[in-house]
C-alpha cells in the first residue's frame, strides 16, 4: 500500500474509490465531489496535509487545471448517480471537513498562497463552516502579505462576530495586518482596545511605527512598555534601535545598549547589527567598528552595515578598506554592499577601484538590480565620466523614478545643465511620475540656467503633488526663485513654508546676499538666532557674501569673529574668500592683505582672487601683481587671473604689460573664457555674444541698439574706452563696447517682451562697468525694470538707478 503524504488511509477508502490515482507523481489525491444537495466542496478525511503536501498539490493543480475540472465532474455525477452520497454520510464528514479546510488555509499561507487562501476562506462561508483562531490569524497574516486592506476589514468584522479579537494572538496578528497594509490609525485602535499585551503586541505596534515613519511615537511605545514592565526581547531590539538611529537619539541607543548587555542578547548577530548600525548613523562611527570587531559571529548584514557606516559619515577610505576585509574574509558581497560602496568609490573620485567593483557586480550578477545600476551610474557620473554613467543608464534592463534622478542629477553635477533639462522632458514623456527628489533636483538646474517659466510649472506640479511640504522642495523653491530674480517671490515661499531647517535659512539668507540686499539678510540671520536654530558654516557663507556686496564691513567683521566664538565654527577657506572679499572691496585692501598672510589655512587660488579683484576695483598695482603672482603658481591655467591683471595695466595705460601677458597666455595655451548673455523669452534661450550677428533678429537688435546709443549719450552717458584691453583708436573702442553681449541681450528683450514687463538677463562673466552704467540710462530711457544676473550678484536696475548703488 502507498503510504505516501497524500494517501490517507481511510474506512472509506475500501467501499467507496473516492482517490485518483495519478501517474506523474505515483500518488493517490482526493478528489473533489460536487452535488447539488451537498456543501460545495468535501475534502476527505484523516490525516490532514502537511504544509509541503499542500504546496506540491498547489503546484500540481494549477498545471492541471482544466483536466482536474473535468475529472472532478466526471467522478461527481458518477457517484451522485449511484446515489451513494447520502445526507447522513455528509453530517458524519462536516466536523472532519472542518478541521481539513482549516488545515488547508494554515498550510496556504504558510507556503506563501495567500490569495489561494482567501478564496478557501470564502468557500467555507457559504458552506456554513465557521473557522477557528488560529485559522483567522493565518488569513490576517494574509492580508498583510497581500496588503489587502479591504480584505482585512472583512475578516476584522467576522472576527468580531465570533468573539475573538479580545484575544492576545488575534488582535497582535490584526495589529501587524493594518501596520503593513499602511493603515497605522486602524492599527493604533486595535492596539489600545486590547486587554491584554504581550511582547509580540508590543513589537508589532513598535515595528509599525517605525516603518511608517513615526519614530517618536515609536519610542514612546518603547518607553511605555517598559513602565508596563513588559520585558523587551531581541525582537524589541531590532525593532527599537533602528529607531534611535533615525533620531539620532544617542543616549538612549546607549541605554539601550546597556540593557542588551545584562540581558545577554549582545551574542544575537542582529541585535548586534541594529547596535553597529545605530552608532554609525548617530555619527559614533569608532564606537560601531569597536562593537563590529567584538561581534562572536557576522553575516553580511554586519559587515553591509559597518561599511554603511564609514561611507555615511564620509570616511570613504575606511569604507572600502572594510569591502576589502570582507572579500577577504569570503563573505559574498549583496546589492546592499554595492549601494554602500559605490558612493565611497564617488566621494573619493576612485574610479579605478569602482570599476573594478563594477567588474564584481557583472561577475555576481547583480548588473541587473536596478538599485545597483542606479549606483553605478551616479559613481561614474561623480567620477566624471558622464558618458560612460549615460551608456549604462541607457543599457539598463529596468528603470525607476531613482534612476532618471540620478541621470539628470549627474548631467547638473557635471556642467550640463540644459542636457539634465532635457532628460527631465524625456522622463515626462516616458510617463515617469517625478518625485519630490526629481524636484529638487530639476529646480537647481532652472536656477541655474534662468528658466522662470519652466521654474514655474515645476512648482505648479509640487503643488499638484502635494510636494510643498517637504523642507527639501521648499528650499529648491526658495532658491529657484531667488536665483531667477524673483526674491519677494522666493521670500514669500520661504514664509509660507510649515516648517524650515537650516536650509530654508541658507537659501534665503544667500537669495539676499546676491541681490545686494545685505540688511534683509542681516535682519533674517537675527530672526534665524532668536527662534533658536543653528547656523552652519554655509549660513556664514552667506551672511558675509551679503555683508560684502552691501558693504557692511562692520556688521561682516563681527559676524565672522562670532563663527568660533559663540557656534564653535571654524573657519574653512570659503569664508576667508568672503572676508578678503569684504575688506577689499571697501578699500582695505592692507587688511585684506594682513588677513591673507596671517590666515591658519594655506590659501588657495580663491582667496588671493578676491584680493586681485579688489586691486582691479581700486587700480593697486603692486598688490595686484602679488596677489596674480600666487595665483599663476597654483592655477597657471586661471584665464581670469590673467584678465584682471590686464584690466589693471589697461586701466593706467601700461599697454607693454597687456601684450606680455597675452604672450604668457599663448605660450602656456590658456584659454580665455568668452563671455555671453542670455534671455529666456517663452521658454526658448537666445544667446549673445561680443559683437556676434548670427541671431535671426540680429539686424533689427543692432538698430535698436544704435537709436538707445543715441538716447542714452543724449541723457549723460559716456562710454568707458579704458576699459577696452587693445591699443586703438577711441572710436573703433567705443564701438566695440556697443557691441558687448549683454547690450545686444538688452536690445532683444526690448523688442521681444511687452511694457511693463522686467527683462531677464544672464551674464556668464562679471559685468563690464560700462555695461553697468549703460544699462541704467537704457532703463530710464524705455521705462522698464532690467534685471543682469552676472557670475557674482543680481543688479536691478530701475528709473536710471542699480540696487547694488555702484558698490559691486
Amino acid at each position: 500500500m502507498d503510504h505516501s503524504p497524500f494517501f490517507h488511509p481511510s474506512p472509506f477508502r475500501k467501499k467507496n474509490s473516492f482517490y485518483k490515482y495519478n501517474s506523474h507523481t505515483h500518488r493517490h489525491w482526493p478528489l473533489l465531489l460536487h452535488y447539488n444537495s451537498c456543501p460545495s466542496y468535501f475534502y476527505f478525511p484523516h490525516p490532514a496535509p502537511t504544509s509541503i503536501d499542500v504546496a506540491a498539490a498547489v503546484k500540481l493543480r494549477r498545471r492541471n487545471k482544466v483536466k482536474k475540472k473535468r475529472q472532478v465532474s466526471a467522478a461527481a455525477n458518477a457517484y451522485a448517480d449511484q446515489n451513494q452520497c447520502t445526507q447522513t454520510d455528509l453530517q458524519k464528514h462536516k466536523q472532519s471537513n472542518v478541521f481539513l479546510s482549516n488545515d488547508m488555509i494554515r498550510g496556504y499561507v504558510r507556503n506563501g498562497f495567500c490569495e489561494e487562501a482567501l478564496r478557501m476562506y470564502y468557500q467555507m462561508q457559504r458552506t456554513g463552516i465557521k473557522p477557528d483562531k488560529l485559522v483567522f490569524i493565518s488569513l490576517v497574516n494574509a492580508c498583510g502579505s497581500l496588503s489587502d486592506l479591504l480584505a482585512g476589514r472583512k475578516i476584522h468584522e467576522d472576527i468580531i462576530a465570533r468573539d475573538f479579537e479580545s484575544d492576545v494572538f488575534v488582535a497582535t496578528a490584526l495589529t501587524s495586518m493594518y501596520i503593513k497594509c499602511g493603515s497605522l490609525q486602524n492599527a493604533r485602535q486595535v492596539f489600545d482596545g486590547m486587554p491584554e499585551r504581550d511582547v509580540v503586541s508590543w513589537n508589532a505596534i513598535i515595528a509599525g511605527c517605525s516603518q511608517n515613519g513615526n519614530y517618536q511615537e515609536a519610542l514612546s511605545f518603547f518607553n511605555e512598555m517598559l513602565i508596563q514592565g513588559i520585558k523587551p526581547n531581541s525582537s524589541t531590539l531590532v525593532s527599537i534601535l533602528p529607531v534611535c538611529a533615525q533620531l539620532l537619539a544617542l543616549e538612549q541607543g546607549k541605554q539601550i545598549h546597556g540593557y542588551v548587555i545584562t540581558s545577554g542578547d549582545r551574542y544575537n548577530v542582529m541585535v548586534g547589527n541594529a547596535l553597529v548600525d545605530m552608532y554609525a548613523k548617530c555619527r559614533s562611527v569608532d564606537t560601531a567598528c569597536k562593537l563590529f570587531e567584538r561581534m562572536p559571529e557576522k553575516n553580511v548584514v554586519s559587515w553591509n552595515s559597518i561599511i554603511a557606516g564609514y561611507s555615511h559619515n564620509g570616511h570613504s577610505h575606511e569604507a572600502l578598506a572594510f569591502f576589502n576585509k570582507m572579500q577577504v574574509h569570503n563573505i559574498k558581497a549583496n546589492s546592499i554592499t554595492m549601494i554602500s560602496v559605490l558612493p565611497a568609490c564617488a566621494q573619493l573620485l576612485a574610479l579605478e577601484q569602482g570599476k573594478q567593483i563594477h567588474s564584481y557586480v557583472i561577475r555576481s550578477g547583480l548588473e541587473y538590480d536596478v538599485v545597483v545600476g542606479n549606483a553605478l551610474v551616479d559613481m561614474y557620473a561623480k567620477c566624471g565620466h558622464i558618458n560612460t554613467a549615460y551608456r549604462l543608464f541607457e543599457r539598463m534592463p529596468q528603470r525607476n523614478v531613482s534612476s532618471w534622478n540620478t541621470i539628470i542629477d549627474g548631467y547638473a553635477q557635471n556642467g550640463h545643465s540644459r542636457e539634465a533639462l532635457a532628460f527631465f522632458n524625456e522622463m515626462q514623456v516616458y510617463g515617469i511620475k517625478s518625485d519630490s527628489i526629481t524636484s529638487v533636483i530639476v529646480l537647481s538646474v532652472c536656477a541655474e540656467l534662468l528658466v522662470l517659466e519652466q521654474g514655474k510649472q515645476i512648482h505648479a506640479n509640487v503643488i499638484r503633488s502635494g510636494f510643498q511640504f517637504i523642507v527639501l522642495v521648499g528650499n529648491g523653491l526658495v532658491n529657484m526663485y531667488a536665483k531667477c530674480g524673483h526674491i519677494s517671490v522666493a521670500r514669500h515661499v520661504f514664509d509660507k513654508m510649515s516648517s524650515r531647517d537650516v536650509g530654508s535659512w541658507n537659501a534665503m539668507i544667500l537669495g539676499y546676499g546676491i541681490h545686494g540686499q545685505g540688511e534683509d539678510a542681516v535682519a533674517l540671520f537675527s530672526q534665524m538666532q532668536q527662534i533658536g536654530t543653528k547656523p552652519d558654516h554655509i549660513t556664514f557663507i552667506g551672511v558675509l557674501t551679503a555683508c560684502s556686496h552691501a558693504g557692511l564691513v562692520d556688521e561682516g567683521l563681527q559676524y565672522f569673529q562670532c563663527m568660533k566664538s559663540n557656534y564653535g565654527l571654524a573657519p574653512q577657506l570659503e569664508h576667508y574668500v568672503c572676508l578678503v572679499d569684504l575688506l577689499g572691496r571697501a578699500g582695505h585692501l592692507d587688511e585684506a592683505h594682513d588677513i591673507i598672510k596671517n590666515m591658519p589655512l594655506e590659501p588657495n587660488a580663491g582667496v588671493w582672487g578676491a584680493l586681485l579683484g579688489a586691486c582691479r576695483i581700486h587700480c593697486n598695482i603692486e598688490l595686484g601683481e602679488q596677489a596674480a603672482k600666487h595665483i599663476f603658481e597654483l592655477e597657471p591655467n586661471n584665464s581670469g587671473c590673467y584678465v584682471l591683471l590686464s584690466n589693471i595695466y589697461a586701466e593706467v595705460g601700461r599697454w607693454e604689460d597687456v601684450a606680455k601677458l597675452r604672450k604668457m597666455m599663448r605660450d602656456r595655451e590658456v584659454k580665455k573664457k568668452p563671455g555671453c548673455s542670455f534671455i529666456e523669452i517663452n521658454r526658448e534661450t537666445h544667446t549673445f555674444h561680443m559683437g556676434g550677428r548670427a541671431h535671426p533678429q540680429s539686424e533689427n537688435i543692432y538698430a535698436t541698439l544704435e537709436t538707445l546709443y543715441g538716447q542714452i549719450k543724449e541723457a549723460g552717458y559716456v562710454p568707458k574706452t579704458n576699459l577696452v584691453l587693445q591699443d586703438v583708436e577711441e572710436e573703433l573702442k567705443e564701438n566695440m563696447l556697443s557691441s558687448h553681449s549683454e547690450k545686444l541681450a538688452i536690445a532683444f528683450g526690448i523688442i521681444n517682451t511687452s511694457l511693463g514687463n522686467p527683462i531677464h538677463i544672464m551674464k556668464n562673466l562679471r559685468v563690464c562697468s560700462d555695461c553697468h552704467n549703460a544699462t541704467k540710462f537704457i532703463s530710464k530711457i524705455v521705462g522698464r525694470e532690467i534685471i543682469v544676473r552676472d557670475s557674482n550678484r543680481f543688479h536691478h536696475f530701475k528709473n536710471g538707478l542699480c540696487s547694488c548703488g555702484d558698490y559691486w
